[in-house]
């Protein structure tokens, strides 16, 4: 059975100009599609996965960003034949309940939730974990949760760990820990139900982000992951997720 393929681009220049040469070659099935395939980087592929998360199609990005860490290599050629041969990989993202001053949010993120400062003063959280304190007084610039799939992310940057996509665990990572100073975060089992909950936050208010989702002045924030949702990317072969987050261990 041929593929349904349905393009979708950034707003680059480029990106834009190869979706239209790739639609005249391919054709366009949006509304019977069998697969998307996304042309952008990182960040667009992230929008392209919460844009399509309701129709439960596979999805295969290729790169006209920076990094790519996400993305296949583009190619013009030969395009069915790879996503023909390409290997799935499911991700569940994080779920984010966020109670703040303006109200009760819920969003979902699949590289991570971040809590930032918003003023030059530090933030001050209280994690609690499974329902039990953990740490009692955390001052910082913020902490984030990250997913397999995000932790080559600002997870990374901040000096996190990188965690294999099949591993059922999600990192908490401090941002500039102050005190405790020795912190480094924790590797937490994927089903751990996560809270923050932020210490004077008229003093030190705390703003919250679910990938691009951002709340500001949040007082308490719950984080755990959503078996219940799930998307499926694709990548070629000997190029799947699961060797990228190897070898990014292995660069210097």
């Amino acid at each position: 059975m041929p593929l349904k393929i349905h393009f979708t681009a950034s707003e680059s220049p480029e990106a834009t100009a190869a979706m239209e040469r790739l639609q005249e070659r391919y054709g366009d099935a949006e509304e019977d599609a069998s697969v998307i395939v996304a042309l952008g980087g990182d960040g667009y592929m992230l929008q392209t996965l919460h844009h399509y998360l309701g129709r439960g199609l596979p999805i295969y990005g290729m790169n006209f960003g920076s990094i790519g860490f996400l993305m296949n290599e583009f190619g013009e050629e030969g395009l069915e034949s790879r996503l023909n041969a390409a290997v799935a990989t499911k991700i569940h993202p994080l779920l984010m309940r966020a109670e703040s001053r303006g109200g009760d949010v819920e969003a979902l993120a699949f590289n991570e939730v971040s809590l930032l400062r918003e003023t030059r003063q530090t933030a001050k959280l209280r994690i609690t974990l499974d329902g039990k304190v953990r740490l009692n007084e955390l001052s910082c610039d913020g902490i984030l949760v990250s997913t397999p799939a995000g932790s080559t992310a600002y997870n990374l940057s901040a000096h996190g760990p990188i965690l294999p996509i099949e591993a059922a665990l999600l990192a908490i990572t401090p941002l500039s820990p102050f005190r405790p100073r020795r912190w480094r975060g924790a590797l937490l089992p994927h089903q751990a139900k996560i809270r923050f909950d932020i210490l004077e936050p008229a003093k030190r208010p705390v703003s919250a982000t679910a990938d691009s989702f951002e709340v500001r002045e949040v007082i308490r924030i719950d984080v755990a992951e959503d078996r219940s949702t799930s998307i499926t990317m694709l990548f070629d072969a000997g190029h799947s997720l699961d060797e990228r987050i190897l070898a990014e261990q292995f660069l210097y």
